[in-house]
């Protein structure tokens, strides 16, 4: 590490010259022009702010239900859902690999009735929601549908987000269930079905999040992120759909973490380079080559050490996230590092995007930034560095190939340990963390998960198993098993199981006989 001694670098060890009085870009694009460096629309938020979409899910759906209403009493435009780990990987509460998770990193959704009760009082139609679900992707969007159909909604005006990225599952964060191969077919079945359907709907968020959360840094999120999202784009190809109808529903959720301009000139560089990957893969439509995405600000970023500080460090990441021209955007609370979020800690977190959009400015004109000599450099030379590493994953014949030889991971591995190197030797200062301590008494409002949120689960799923129609419940079972095995578009069986009241682990569990499951 001595080359830090006199020397300054970003987080994806680019050098930071000690002044900058040129820029080598030649990029004089305008917003809403390809290649969309300085935004995908002409006026940005002169025209519409971007979506104020608080992330929210715990204990059951009753108790979540209740933070989405005060949570759009509060001025949020965008509802998102956080399922539980049982969810997540396809398993009802009653399941003895969910004991002990039901409700705890986010709500229990086992059936329809559940997603009844999660919504109660909210229009399906009239609201945009984002479900951060991906294994389980297809069996939350066939409840959503049939949620709306009951509330009698006009699905072809049904506006929301599944993150259905499965490989970033592989590569960084592990609630995958199936192999890759049938993982790929269900997200192009879900493509497919929606560009039927429900046509407005985002049909997969690209994550790179929770690769930056699992320790990369802003160049490999850009790289692994455009990477896998050339992988579904590929696999949409070879099912002989159409590029320039399904790249429209393509969208991206990207990490906001507290470097502001390496933050901005990434954000920057990703619409730049997605924009030439997609006219690359064959697309005519301009909108097919846009890189709309919703950004959150960094979960690893918060401390459990002065966790008030943690509100300074989200008004930065969402100040990165809004100067890079970001569509919605998800705040954490500054509890984060202890529990779930409080309603006061939600509020504040809401409260900072408010306070960005109406008082300070960042949103009165078009990519405040263009034309700094530094951010501009920077732009440039995050999208040189990650072409390098995409070139790398496309000798190995891509996404898919490289998180099978493990070479995502080993990266991402070997950044997040090079990081916390530098934060133990003091090379990068984290405050209140290794350096600035105090002496504190930890006296922040947790939210704690009642332990009975399970057996009220398990009760209601009995419930439900004794009023159904057994015979209707193996017939969509056996129906679903057997197009399994063929090429037939799975979605309108799932819709049509969940419509019967088959539970999603049933669903899962189906498909687990004839896909098997994945081991890393």
């Amino acid at each position: 590490m001595d080359q830090h001694k006199n020397k300054r670098f970003t987080d994806s060890e680019i050098e930071i010259k000690e002044l900058y009085s040129k820029s080598t870009s030649t990029d004089n694009s305008l917003p809403g022009q390809y290649p969309f460096t300085r935004g995908v629309q002409p006026t940005m938020y002169r025209g519409r702010l971007w979506t104020m979409r608080q992330y929210a899910g715990f204990s059951t759906a009753e108790e979540s239900n209740k933070r989405y209403h005060y949570l759009l009493n509060q001025g949020v435009s965008g509802l998102s859902v956080a399922f539980d780990l049982p969810t997540q990987i396809g398993y009802d509460s009653d399941h003895p690999m969910a004991d002990g998770e039901v409700g705890k990193v986010g709500v229990a959704i086992n059936s329809l009735e559940d997603m009844e009760r999660l919504f109660q009082g909210i229009n399906l139609q009239t609201v945009s929601t984002s479900m951060t679900i991906n294994a389980t992707g297809f069996i939350l969007l066939a409840f959503y549908v049939a949620l709306a159909k009951k509330q009698g909604a006009d699905l072809s005006q049904l506006n929301g987000t599944i993150q259905n990225d499965i490989l970033k599952e592989y590569a960084a964060r592990g609630t995958y269930i199936y192999p890759p191969k049938a993982s790929m077919r269900i997200i192009t079945d879900i493509f497919e079905w929606c560009g039927r359907e429900v046509p407005k709907w985002n049909t997969i968020s690209i994550s790179g999040y929770h690769i930056r959360e699992a320790g990369s840094s802003a160049v490999q999120e850009v790289a692994f992120t455009l990477s896998n999202g050339k992988a579904y784009v590929k696999a949409a190809l070879e099912k002989g759909m159409d590029i320039n109808v399904f790249g429209k529903r393509l969208s991206f959720f990207f990490n906001s973490h507290n470097n502001l301009f390496e933050e901005v000139a990434k954000f920057r560089a990703a619409r730049r380079m997605w924009a030439k990957m997609m006219k690359e893969l064959g697309a005519t439509d301009e909108k097919a080559m846009m890189l709309r995405f919703h950004t959150q600000t960094g979960g690893s970023t918060l401390t459990a050490q002065q966790p008030l500080n943690n509100i300074s460090r989200v008004t930065i990441q969402t100040l990165a996230a809004v100067l890079g021209g970001t569509q919605s955007l998800h705040t954490n609370g500054y509890d984060e590092a202890l529990s779930l979020p409080t309603e006061e800690a939600a509020r504040i977190a809401l409260r900072t995007q408010q306070i960005v959009a109406f008082e300070s400015g960042a949103a009165d004109t078009v990519d405040p930034l263009a034309g700094s000599y530094f951010v501009e450099s920077l732009t440039d030379e995050v999208e040189q560095k990650s072409w390098e590493l995409i070139k790398q994953i496309d000798e190995m014949g891509g996404s898919v190939q490289a998180i099978e030889q493990g070479f995502l991971q080993d990266e991402i591995a070997r950044s997040a340990y090079a990081y916390q190197q530098a934060i133990e030797n003091q090379d990068k200062i984290i405050v209140g963390v290794n350096k600035f301590h105090i002496e504190e008494k930890q006296d922040t409002p947790v939210l704690k998960i009642d332990a009975s949120i399970q057996q009220q689960q398990i009760e209601k799923l009995n419930s439900l198993k004794q009023r159904r129609d057994t015979n209707k419940v193996i017939a969509c079972l056996n129906q679903l098993e057997s197009a399994a095995g063929t090429t037939q578009n799975l979605m309108p069986l799932v819709v049509e199981a969940v419509e019967n009241n088959c539970t999603l682990g049933e669903i899962a569990d189906r498909l687990r006989k004839v896909f098997g499951e994945y081991r890393a």
